[in-house]
C-alpha cells in the first residue's frame, strides 16, 4: 500500500477506519525527513495491513499544533483509534519494524481499559 497524505479535513476519518495508522510528520526542508522518507514508504509496501500517512508540518501547521510536534521527523502511530506511540527523530528500518511488531501485540482491550480509567479520573478532577 502506498504513503496517503493525511490533512485536519480526513483526519478523523483515517484513524476512525483503520486498525492502525502511522503518521510522519515531516517538512519538506528537512533533511533527516528526507532521509527517513524511503524507510517509511518501504514499511507501507511490507506492511498492507496498516495505513501509512504523511503529514507535511508546513501545509498542515494546525495538525502540527494538535499534536504539539516540536521536532521532525515525528512518527506517530494509532491502533483502534488510540494514540499509542509518538517520538521525534529519525528511525532505522529495524526501529520502525520493531515498533509496528509491538504494536500489533498490543493487549487492546487493556489499552481501552486505561484510557477510560483516564478519562474517568479527569472528570473526577
Amino acid at each position: 500500500m502506498s504513503v496517503i497524505e493525511i490533512t485536519q479535513e480526513n483526519f478523523s476519518e483515517t484513524i476512525d477506519n483503520n486498525d492502525i495508522v502511522l503518521i510522519d510528520f515531516w517538512a519538506p526542508w528537512c533533511g533527516p525527513c528526507q532521509t527517513f522518507k524511503p524507510i517509511f514508504h518501504a514499511a507501507a509496501e511490507k506492511h498492507p495491513e496498516a495505513v501509512f500517512a504523511s503529514c507535511n508540518t508546513e501545509e498542515q501547521q494546525e495538525m502540527a499544533a494538535m499534536f504539539a510536534i516540536r521536532s521532525i521527523p515525528t512518527i506517530m502511530v494509532f491502533r483502534e483509534k488510540v494514540g499509542v506511540f509518538g517520538q521525534p527523530g529519525m528511525l532505522p528500518a529495524e526501529a520502525l519494524e520493531d515498533i509496528l511488531g509491538q504494536v500489533k501485540g498490543l493487549d487492546m482491550e487493556e489499552v481501552h481499559a486505561q484510557v477510560a480509567q483516564q478519562k474517568a479520573k479527569e472528570t473526577e478532577a
